[in-house]
């Protein structure tokens, strides 16, 4: 090692040490200002206690409750908000995580007819339904009475509409009844341990009762019992007690000199730790390893221990594994004119195995730890998930290999976003029925990976290969999460393309099965335009194809999005059908993930649009469903007027 690199080494260290005493210090500091008598219980008024989660910011500082937990006091009563609505807090029993609550405008006196206007959703928030609830659903200005109504709601009905509220049950129960007669139902959340004392009641007591939802989260009583206040820091449960914050209870009596001592103990040794992870880099680096090589691929693929020379392995959790001298000679040492593209992390080349299999081979980017993470992640849902729309992992190379390559089967066609306004572009070469059949096969893959618990994150016109039939391959899953189904969303920092990203998880960190609708909107959208999804030299509130579809389509200008070539203006069911896809692009291009619909009922909704009758030139709905599987729940708008007026005005009343 030469003067100089020691020098960086030992430059390296110091850093670190002050780093790490500032953090110790800054962390001993803050302990002073939290003030443990800030987070005794409260209350507004004389009412419900409020304590850890719940905390009320008037009165008690950020560290005494969670950011979603924080409660509102007006009126000398306790106000909770989730997702845009205000709820009154009418008891919260902390020995079992539960909270009573009903919505605050079924009890003001000037709101003369109080109904729900939008669905309950508990999405993106802490809580779940508690025990003994269930859907209480509101039909307005059904021209068609419903003659088993539980809840007649008088004050939104008159002498030609009806309104009324009923249990979902009891809708299933009468399922033959014509909901096609009212506008789509909301649905409010109502608490049913007496289903027949509800029964007695009329809609609006029904409403006040109000519902319990509960929540999951650390025990308060342990730190309570042991003379501390609850509270958080840096979004962790802390005990507050009077000399400084533990991690669960109040330690009574430990010596803060050798708490200290511990610290600095532990600063030493991570000091020494770092030291020496910089020297092995330094080292690693001199030697010139790659970060495809066994220093960062042994957490990656481990071996069966009969296997005494893994490099002779030929399979591996179910995955082929190549020689690299194989691949390179496929490749023609990865020969630059072979080059397929880049695939986000690696770039993809064109090879032929000794075999005479063509195929397409990634080579991970070096000296990239983060790459070797999205290498793992593509082998885990490739060779768990196989789809006749998701491209085919043939293998990869071993963990002793000189690089990390993939070994896919190659797709010669190209992508969609080639043949839209890339290399194979070319007017009128791509039809609307082979944009149709390539929005059906996208989706369906799409549907099939997220009932899969897998949310793809990169959905975009360059992901998705083409074979020479125009059949699709959806490819590239580095950026790939598992979505457990018990979870509202997944907290991680966004990625993916721009001009595809989900603005919601843009914004809140909030990774959803929405997430990947949104992007697949934008997909929709260059399929109807031919127009890439951002562009620089358009007019700057249109840089981006989803703002300019989203101006277009409520500014009653479709006809200006459509490429000319696709026969908007001469075909008339081709105009329906382009037309009814926009609209459903429009409702995955929702910026609340809310208001988007599912990828499942996306492809339910783009087969009922491909199912256009060629007379009428409009959507099929006398066609049996055992043919298609269709869902008769996804409605279709008819025109980018309606669209228009369902996603984009403002909610009204059901008596406005």
């Amino acid at each position: 090692m030469n003067l100089q690199s020691l020098f960086m080494v030992k430059k390296s260290v110091s850093v670190l040490v002050i780093a790490i005493l500032f953090i110790t210090l800054a962390d001993d500091t803050l302990s002073i200002y939290l003030n443990s008598s800030a987070c005794i219980t409260h209350s507004c008024g004389n009412g419900v206690k409020i304590s850890y989660p719940f905390w009320i910011p008037e009165k008690q500082p950020p560290y005494c409750g969670l950011p979603a937990y924080n409660v509102t006091c007006n009126k000398d009563k306790p106000f909770l908000h989730i997702s845009g609505d205000e709820f009154i807090i009418k008891e919260v029993v902390y020995t079992n995580n539960s909270i009573l609550l009903a919505k605050a405008d079924v009890f003001d006196e000037d709101n003369k007819c109080p109904v729900p206007t939008h669905n309950f959703s508990l999405r993106g928030t802490p809580f779940r339904s508690g025990p003994n609830t269930a859907d209480l659903f509101f039909f307005y200005d059904c021209t068609q009475p419903y003659e088993r109504e539980t809840y007649a709601v008088i004050c939104a009905s008159n002498a030609t509409h009806h309104s009324f509220a009923v249990f979902h049950t009891e809708l299933l129960e009468h399922y033959n009844y014509s909901v096609e007669s009212c506008q789509d139902p909301v649905y409010a959340l109502v608490e049913t341990d007496s289903l027949d004392r509800l029964l007695k009641m009329n809609y609006m007591q029904v409403l006040q009762k109000g519902f319990f939802l509960q929540w999951d989260g650390t025990n308060c009583r342990a730190c309570q019992h042991s003379g501390g206040h609850c509270g958080v820091q840096n979004n962790e449960f802390i005990c507050i007690c009077k000399d400084q914050p533990q991690q669960r209870t109040c330690l009574h009596g430990r010596n803060k000199i050798g708490l200290k001592v511990g610290i600095g103990v532990g600063a030493a040794a991570s000091t020494a730790l770092m030291a020496g992870v910089i020297f092995f880099i330094y080292r690693c680096r001199q030697k010139k390893i790659y970060a495809g090589s066994s220093l960062f691929s042994t957490s990656i693929l481990s071996y069966p221990s009969s296997i005494k020379d893994p490099e002779k392995a030929t399979t591996l959790i179910g995955v082929h594994l190549f020689d690299y001298n194989e691949l390179d000679e496929a490749t023609n040492n990865f020969d630059s004119k072979k080059e397929l593209g880049d695939g986000g992390y690696g770039t993809v080349y064109k090879g032929k195995l000794r075999d005479g299999r063509v195929v397409a081979v990634k080579r991970l980017y070096e000296n990239n730890c983060k790459r070797v993470e999205q290498f793992m992640n593509e082998i885990d849902i490739l060779t768990r998930l196989h789809h006749p729309n998701l491209v085919t992992l043939y293998g990869c190379t071993s963990r002793h290999s000189r690089e990390l390559l993939l070994v896919y089967e190659y797709i010669p066609n190209g992508t969609v976003s080639d043949h839209l306004h890339g290399v194979h572009s070319k007017p009128g070469s791509l039809s609307w029925n082979t944009r149709m059949k390539i929005s059906i096969e996208t989706a369906s893959a799409l549907a099939y990976l997220h009932a899969s618990d897998v949310i793809h994150r990169d959905v975009k016109t360059n992901n998705i290969l083409l074979d020479n039939n125009f059949c699709v391959k959806v490819a590239d899953f580095g950026l790939s999460r598992l979505f457990p189904t018990d979870v509202t969303h997944v907290s991680t920092a966004p990625q993916g393309t721009p001009g595809y990203v989900d603005p919601e998880y843009h914004e809140c960190y909030q990774l959803t099965d929405k997430s990947d609708v949104y992007s697949f909107g934008v997909v929709l959208i260059e399929l109807i335009s031919s127009l890439p999804a951002v562009d620089i030299c358009r007019h700057r509130h249109e840089i981006n194809l989803s703002n300019m579809a989203i101006n277009k389509i409520q500014g009653n200008a479709l006809h200006e999005l459509v490429d000319s070539n696709l026969g908007f203006d001469t075909d008339d069911k081709v105009r329906s059908m382009i037309t009814a896809v926009a609209e459903l692009a429009f409702q995955c291009l929702q910026s609340d993930r809310e208001l988007r619909p599912s990828m499942q009922e996306v492809v339910e909704a783009l087969m009922r649009i491909q199912r256009i009758n060629k007379t009428t030139g409009k959507t099929d709905k006398e066609c049996p469903d055992d043919d298609t599987g269709l869902l008769n729940s996804i409605t279709l708008l008819v025109s980018p007027d309606s669209v228009t007026t369902k996603w984009s005005s403002s909610p009204t009343t059901p008596n406005s």
